[in-house]
């Protein structure tokens, strides 16, 4: 089993930076690009420091933050890599966070914002959502991360015609994305039984969420929805990806979906205890919550 951190660090001197289209906008053209070209060349550099600072702690898989080249797809501050002045070095330091990560056997993953539905009836809203997955898809070949994971979207129209729009709007997608693409399980409308059919149709693996399930219960006991969705990732010969999380205000409360600092080891499910799988820990406290759960589960620092 392999623990995944998410985005960004507490204690790590690690941080990643960004921009507002508003800062943007006031930059003539080269201006805007040579800034984002220096803000896209120190995000490569500290995710080269960033897969060296999980392999040190222990850590199996990293899920690199969507705005790692800020306002990529903005339609009207928006660039490609190749209009950057630094886009040979960025190139060559992403190159380089390719090749550590498999000498070390690092899974990456990229988790686009809830905005990203493919589900949408609203066209100009699936259009800009194919871009950004496009977006992330250039960065997962370059780096070599295995997922763009999402969530299945809203209900609009019944949540039977989202999923269909998601089944229609799926074949827009480039190969790259495709073959990435996961679908998550939420907390508010889409559970492991909804979207299984969805999974099985567009081969695709399912990124199951026990916290989500938790707080948005389909029938299925958490065995059986760990079962259903490791099948989804065996078909494909492919390691699942689970997550995990505690909620902050304590189950039986009003709310229980916010994440806590910690995770505690109560709720990790008994049934994932002895599998070959990846875990990302979605904890406020980051890298020192996925040390605290791997010591509570007793298990080796490294």
């Amino acid at each position: 089993m392999r623990f995944g951190l998410c985005c960004i660090f507490i204690n790590e001197p690690i941080r990643f930076r960004t921009t507002t289209a508003k800062a943007l906008s006031a930059l003539p053209r080269d201006g805007q690009l040579a800034r984002v070209s220096e803000i896209c060349r120190e995000n490569s550099r500290n995710l080269l420091l960033a897969v060296h600072a999980v392999q040190r702690l222990g850590i199996g898989a990293f899920r690199i933050l969507t705005p790692l080249f800020p306002r990529y797809t903005h339609p009207d501050v928006g660039y490609t890599l190749e209009e950057l002045p630094d886009a040979v070095t960025i190139r060559n330091i992403l190159s380089e966070v390719c090749c550590f990560r498999e000498r070390n056997n690092i899974r990456l993953s990229f988790h686009p914002d809830q905005f990203v539905t493919i589900s949408s009836p609203n066209e100009d809203v699936v259009k800009k959502s194919i871009a950004e997955l496009e977006y992330q898809g250039l960065l997962a070949v370059m780096v070599g991360a295995e997922v763009i994971n999402i969530h299945a979207g809203g209900r609009q129209g019944g949540k039977g015609a989202a999923l269909t729009r998601l089944r229609m709007n799926f074949p827009r997608l480039s190969e790259r994305v495709r073959t990435r693409l996961t679908l998550e399980n939420d907390d508010i409308s889409y559970t492991v039984r909804n979207l299984l059919p969805v999974c099985d149709e567009l081969q695709i693996p399912l990124v199951y969420d026990v916290h989500h399930h938790r707080c948005n219960p389909d029938g299925l006991s958490e065995e059986e929805a760990t079962r259903l969705a490791i099948s989804t990732w065996q078909r494909l010969g492919r390691e699942p990806w689970f997550h995990i999380s505690s909620p902050r205000n304590g189950w039986g409360t009003d709310d229980s979906k916010p994440h806590s600092d910690y995770v505690d080891p109560d709720d990790f499910p008994a049934c994932w205890r002895d599998l070959e799988i990846t875990v990302d820990v979605e904890a406020k406290a980051k890298e020192l919550a996925v040390l605290r759960l791997k010591a509570d589960l007793g298990l080796p620092a490294k």
